[in-house]
């Protein structure tokens, strides 16, 4: 009986050894040194966020970093108009970002053609973006055609995300 005692009280003492190290082990945060969840006690935005208008956070986010086309159209729609202008402003407003264009577009058609066609939707955002002001040597162009799509179904929904220009900001990119 002894013996039995000894193996159940060696049994629970490891028991509760792993329960009391998993207990500490998840009392530990790996992020609690990671400064960009901290709170401004100011009231004013972060750095580098979403809230903060002069980081690429924001111009994805607020400003709008795609515009979308019609079928096998490069032509610029009022809307995407509207989102060029403010795109301008933004990147006349914070010279130190340069921009790369990337066109895109569906999945229907040959590869050859939809790299066409993605180079003439990058190339109309970007004279768009020049006509505004922006300096087209803080501009670069480049089409992946249907190669990286955003939505993955052979339906419309699908289609219609995938036919864009998405202007992709970054610092201090020289040639």
């Amino acid at each position: 009986m002894t013996i039995m005692n000894g193996a159940k009280m060696t049994y629970l003492s490891k028991t509760l050894i792993l329960c009391a190290g998993l207990s500490l082990a998840a009392c530990t945060n790996p992020d609690r040194f990671d400064d960009t969840n901290t709170v401004d006690l100011n009231g004013g935005a972060m750095s580098g966020s979403a809230q903060d208008p002069r980081s690429p956070a924001y111009f994805q986010q607020t400003v709008g970093d795609r515009v979308l086309f019609a079928v096998d159209q490069s032509n610029l729609s009022g809307e995407a108009q509207s989102t060029l202008a403010g795109q301008a402003q933004w990147l006349m407003a914070n010279p130190e970002y340069t921009a790369i264009i990337e066109g895109h577009a569906d999945e229907q058609g040959t590869r050859e053609y939809n790299l066409a066609l993605g180079a003439r939707r990058a190339n109309a955002a970007h004279e768009y973006l020049v006509n505004q002001g922006v300096a087209a040597s803080r501009l670069k162009v480049v089409s992946y055609g249907k190669e990286r799509p955003i939505e993955i179904c052979s339906n419309e929904a699908c289609y219609a995300q995938n036919r864009r220009a998405v202007t992709v900001i970054a610092a201090g990119l020289t040639s």
